[in-house]
């Protein structure tokens, strides 16, 4: 598929942090200007040598011809290197993230927090009631390195680490939440609006993939972010509430880590984050090199179901490594 460079963009709707908030409108030149010096030349991703540098922009109108293979409702894959676009479906759509939403809850982590405090779980993350919200099983006293917390969200996707690391940082789910939004508002993801840390559905927490993109590409400048998302696996060592040690092993999330689905040849899987919830669907976004070095992000949101899931991001890997 021929690649495209899209870097048309009249506008971008601010908004201010309410569902029902009114709209702002910024001048294409003020759009970019979010983005300056925010970007990531990965080309020496395995060295850590990560600087920012420039940005790929879609224009709100813009689909890349139709393809059956790809029926989810939103996907995307940019040569983040080139800074080109090879794919793009509804990228602007508003749609639920699900877990893809911890990725927003790493950047804020990233960004204020200091990765080797012990945090204790408070009664309320160690609570979720929610059916089939995926838990990594934390007791209330429980007492846990940031750190492993962070790894436990992202690999594992730990609905009760999110709690913790939110009540950590910000004293409280929903100040945490403001610090998400001022900071992705930082990098231009202004069609965003996070209500908790992990994901779990409310009506009121939404974003686009055009929005994920900026604030995925963003977290690639954080070598502690990729030495996290390539993880298969991970062993969490922490101390209950008597200061006994507990270990837990965790598997990833991320098929292509732990050896459940095939990575096309000439592609190398740098991690991800997945997310699933009824509304959202089947979600996942990847960080991604071919042969010769060259970065990619890709996105499908609200795919039916995992197996599809996976077939359509393999679908877009292809594309790439031929």
């Amino acid at each position: 598929m021929k690649k495209r460079v899209l870097c048309v963009l009249l506008t971008i709707t601010l908004l201010t942090g309410c569902s029902n908030s009114s709209d702002a409108i910024i001048p294409y030149e003020d759009s970019l200007n979010l983005h300056q010096n925010n970007l990531v030349n990965l080309s020496n991703i395995q060295r850590g040598d990560l600087f920012a540098k420039d940005l790929t922009v879609i224009s709100k109108d813009f689909n890349s011809p139709k393809d059956n293979n790809l029926n989810s409702l939103s996907s995307l894959l940019i040569n983040v290197t080139d800074q080109e676009t090879i794919y793009s479906n509804n990228v602007h759509e508003r749609l639920y993230p699900a877990s893809i939403t911890k990725i927003a809850t790493a950047l804020v982590v990233l960004k204020h927090a200091d990765l080797t405090e012990t945090v204790t779980i408070s009664k309320n993350a160690s609570n979720i009631t929610e059916a089939g919200a995926k838990l990594c099983g934390f007791k209330e006293g429980d007492q846990i390195v940031l750190k492993d917390l962070l790894t436990s969200l992202l690999v594992y996707s730990g609905n009760d680490a999110g709690i913790a690391i939110a009540e950590h940082v910000a004293g409280s789910v929903s100040a945490f939440a403001d610090m998400m939004n001022e900071e992705v508002r930082k990098i231009g993801a202004v069609h965003t609006n996070f209500l908790n840390p992990h994901g779990l559905h409310d009506d009121d927490h939404y974003t686009t993939g055009y929005d994920l993109y900026l604030i995925f590409n963003e977290l690639l400048q954080y070598q502690e972010f990729l030495d996290i998302i390539k993880l298969g696996e991970y062993t969490l060592t922490y101390k209950d509430n008597s200061g006994k040690e507990v270990k837990k092993e965790f598997s990833s999330t991320d098929r292509y880590l732990t050896g459940a689905a095939n990575v096309p040849k000439g592609i190398t899987v740098l991690g991800g984050k997945t997310g699933t919830t009824f509304k959202a669907g089947s979600c996942l976004i990847l960080a991604s090199k071919d042969k010769d070095d060259k970065v990619y992000i890709s996105l499908v949101l609200k795919a039916d179901s995992s197996d599809n899931l996976f077939y359509q991001m393999t679908y877009l890997l292809e594309l790439i490594s031929k």
